[in-house]
């Protein structure tokens, strides 16, 4: 995507600036990592028996270890290298929580963190087309982030999303190391958020969904194990919890009081500010006759976070 300056009336093109080392990719990364990502940065040139990770972050949303690894050229194998370091992650679980320690002075227990959420992260300035499509399973933990720099010191972080696949990796791919990664560590979608009987919720959904995206084009939606999170850059707005028949909304940042809430529906989530650091109201939406109304309140969460 071409990106211009506007001088008087004028569209003037940004030129794109080289990016020499793959260091400075990491060194701005490591320094901004919570701005770009909104991960915890633990620790650089983490060596865990013969492998080497360029970085090692936690994401405290989904309480997981992140391995970003930074690529100037684009000779090599994401699955390859992928794997290798995922399985190495999962079947040498105590070394990386004794790092998390040694980093942070912070305890954590094994069943502290959801391992089945840890991702493995590439930047690089480009990617070939065979390594997009490398990633194309649906049990594939990886996420390919495009890194561009500009002559005015602009710079860019592009997610590249492959198509959408319903094939696994394991089925056509037999090596113990793909399958230990596979088994342990998920690649969550909206679609698994539902049992196969959940078709009312399903639809509700689907609804909002929709609506909440179309409130502002930097909205995405991003599922973890147990929801969707809707979010610009790194902050979710809100949070859609499916169950059986109906989905919760979790609105972020606000409580009751804080809402033009006329029918007085929404409910505050207790020690929300002490378990999450941020205030948590509750909203149900039971059928598709309470979608406007969550909308309601949704739209000033929406606008109370784009005007903080």
């Amino acid at each position: 995507m071409s990106i211009f300056k506007v001088e008087k009336g004028k569209l003037v093109p940004i030129s794109e600036k080289k990016i020499k080392l793959e260091k400075d990719i990491q060194k701005l990364t490591e320094e901004n990592l919570e701005t770009v990502f909104g991960y915890k940065f633990i620790a650089s040139e983490l060596r865990v028996d013969n492998f080497r990770f360029d970085t090692l972050a936690w994401n405290p949303e989904t309480k997981s270890f992140i391995i970003i690894e930074y690529k100037k050229d684009r000779n090599f194998s994401i699955v390859d290298q992928g794997f290798s370091y995922l399985s190495l992650l999962v079947n040498k679980k105590a070394d990386f929580l004794l790092e998390y320690f040694e980093r942070t002075k912070e305890h954590l227990r094994r069943d502290d963190v959801d391992w089945s959420q840890s991702r493995i992260i590439f930047i690089s300035p480009s990617f070939t087309q065979h390594q997009v499509n490398s990633v194309n399973f649906q049990n594939m933990a990886f996420d390919l982030y495009e890194i561009k720099l500009f002559k005015n010191n602009t710079i860019s972080y592009s997610r590249l999303k492959p198509a959408e696949s319903s094939e696994s990796i394991d089925l056509i791919m037999k090596d113990p190391k793909f399958e230990s990664v596979t088994k342990e560590i998920k690649n969550y979608s909206i679609g698994a958020l539902f049992k196969e009987n959940w078709n009312d919720s399903k639809e509700i959904f689907d609804v909002l969904s929709e609506r909440i995206l179309a409130l502002d084009p930097n909205i995405k939606s991003f599922p973890t194990k147990y929801y969707a999170g809707f979010k610009i850059d790194n902050s979710n707005i809100v949070d859609l919890y499916p169950r059986k028949s109906f989905i919760e909304i979790h609105l972020l940042r606000v409580r009751p009081k804080d809402l033009n809430d006329p029918e007085s529906r929404s409910t505050y989530q207790k020690s929300s500010m002490e378990h999450y650091n941020k205030y948590v109201s509750l909203f149900r939406v039971e059928d598709l006759d309470d979608v406007d109304y969550a909308m309601l309140l949704i739209r000033q969460v929406y606008k109370k976070f784009t005007e903080k």
